[in-house]
């Protein structure tokens, strides 16, 4: 059965989240804060557990936001204050204005996960990361955020840019990131003209190029290109941070987790690491979509999540490290991203998959990546392998959706994983059939009354090809 968690369970996960606002961070769909069953008891809104892919042409974001730290004033702790917004909006209906009310009160303690008590510094690395906070009605917003030292002489407090979107596309937001943290160096009053053109730019298609005129005092005009990649399903992920921090044994290992929806934490330093490595390990997932409580960077009043008893995937930095080697889990692995090394496991993660898909994702894994490749490239290299365990594992799903007159679809499970040949193959997909990565996306299937025409379909398309002109060879040959 898919995790379905009690209701104790979900009492003690909606007492640790209740206090955090409607806004939760969560990749598609974690637990709503009031009724943290509702989603795990509604597979059927498969929708809201992806990052959408967008054809093109909306807005590029709806906020810019400046998140400085401010002293309270009692005691040396700081809070992090939302000391600059663009747009303001206004004449908002009251539901919306208690909307937006909730959303911006929840985001400075993302921009500041690591707690409030700062010093004024002189030197500090800038950081971009990324979170991902989910409406209970399942609408999501991202947060792109730039964390620098502002311009000036002296000791002074780190200062967050946040952009806030709907859109999942990490690369192309880091460059405009770029742009507003160039013009920063001068004068608020230059980013607001640079943001103003590009909220009113349309958002580009897969492969599309959008270019902006921009003016900056003293270097004049600027034209400035931003391209969305041609394949969407990965271009809200860089898996570079990832192969720098783990062996490929160990990045098959927290798939293997991820694929039975099991706890797993990382561990790592910076936010730039623990954001990108596990926006990563998620997209390792494709085209199925974690549905549970996701965390890139846990703030550290919400520390507390990694004791929940439902699955989850989060990013700790290491300073609370103590904190979470000490609290209460069960079957966690957990990941030291800084040591490439596992802290804990439950043990069998090596067992978990087919041993001879296994070594089909390692082989193609160790075929190298060269120096001169794109990220582009680096994705679909490492992305590339798990998206063929997948096609070999279930990419025979259609043919197992019974339909009525009316184009209802109806999942035949038994038929469909007794259909396999391989022990091994048939083992590991009963399970996996259980979960909710699955259940969700067969759902979708049966809605549909053919195939979706997306990355995955063609995938298994070439292979159920390759499979034919391998067929004949073989009678040949005896």
């Amino acid at each position: 059965m898919p995790y379905r968690p009690k209701k104790m369970e979900r009492q003690v996960v909606g007492g640790i989240l209740r206090r955090f606002c409607n806004w939760l961070p969560r990749h598609g769909a974690g637990p709503p804060q009031d009724n943290l069953g509702e989603v795990v008891k509604e597979p059927e809104r498969a929708q809201e557990h992806c990052l959408p892919n967008f054809a093109g042409g909306q807005h590029f974001f709806e906020y810019l936001l400046v998140v400085s730290l401010k002293k309270k004033p009692s005691g040396d702790d700081y809070e992090p204050t939302i000391t600059y917004q663009f747009p303001k909006r206004e004449n908002l209906l009251r539901g919306q204005q208690e909307e937006e009310e909730r959303l911006l009160g929840a985001i400075p303690l993302f921009c500041f996960p690591d707690g409030n008590e700062w010093a004024p510094l002189t030197e500090y690395p800038r950081e971009t990361f990324s979170f991902v906070l989910t409406n209970v009605d399942g609408s999501r917003k991202i947060g792109y955020c730039r964390r620098l030292l502002p311009a000036g002489r002296g000791p002074r407090l780190p200062r967050v840019y946040c952009i806030i979107s709907c859109i999942g596309c990490f690369g192309l937001f880091s460059k405009i990131l770029d742009e507003v943290e160039k013009r920063h160096q001068i004068s608020m009053a230059v980013i607001y003209p640079f943001m103003q053109g590009l909220r009113e730019a349309a958002f580009p298609a897969p492969g599309k190029t959008v270019t902006l005129k921009s003016f900056i005092p003293d270097s004049g005009t600027e034209f400035i290109s931003l391209t969305r990649p041609l394949d969407s399903h990965l271009e809200h992920v860089d898996f570079s941070s990832l192969l720098r921090c783990l062996s490929f044994e160990q990045i098959l290992q927290i798939f293997a987790s991820a694929v039975l929806e099991r706890r797993i934490i990382f561990l790592a330093e910076g936010l730039s690491t623990l954001s990108q490595c596990i926006h990563a390990a998620a997209a390792l997932l494709y085209p199925f979509s974690w549905a549970h409580t996701y965390i890139p960077v846990v703030p550290e009043s919400l520390l507390a999540t990694v004791c929940c008893p439902t699955p989850f995937m989060v990013g700790v930095q290491m300073r609370f490290r103590q904190e979470v080697m000490e609290s209460p889990m069960e079957e966690v692995l957990l990941v030291n991203l800084c040591e490439g090394t596992f802290l804990m496991s439950v043990g069998d993660e090596k067992d978990i998959l087919p041993p001879k898909l296994q070594e089909d994702i390692l082989e193609s894994l160790g075929q190298g990546i060269k120096g001169s490749q794109t990220s582009e490239q680096i994705n679909e290299h490492v992305s590339g392998p798990f998206v063929q365990f997948f096609v070999k594992t279930v990419g025979h799903y259609a043919s197992y959706i019974k339909r009525e007159a009316n184009g209802q679809g109806h999942f035949q499970e038994r038929a469909f994983y007794k259909a396999l040949t391989s022990k091994a193959n048939r083992r590991f997909v009963k399970k996996f059939v259980k979960t909710q990565l699955f259940s969700l996306f067969i759902q979708e299937a049966e809605k549909s009354k053919n195939p979706p025409a997306g990355y995955f379909q063609q995938k298994i398309l070439e292979y159920e090809e390759r499979k034919k002109q391998k067929k004949p060879k073989e009678k040949t040959l005896k």
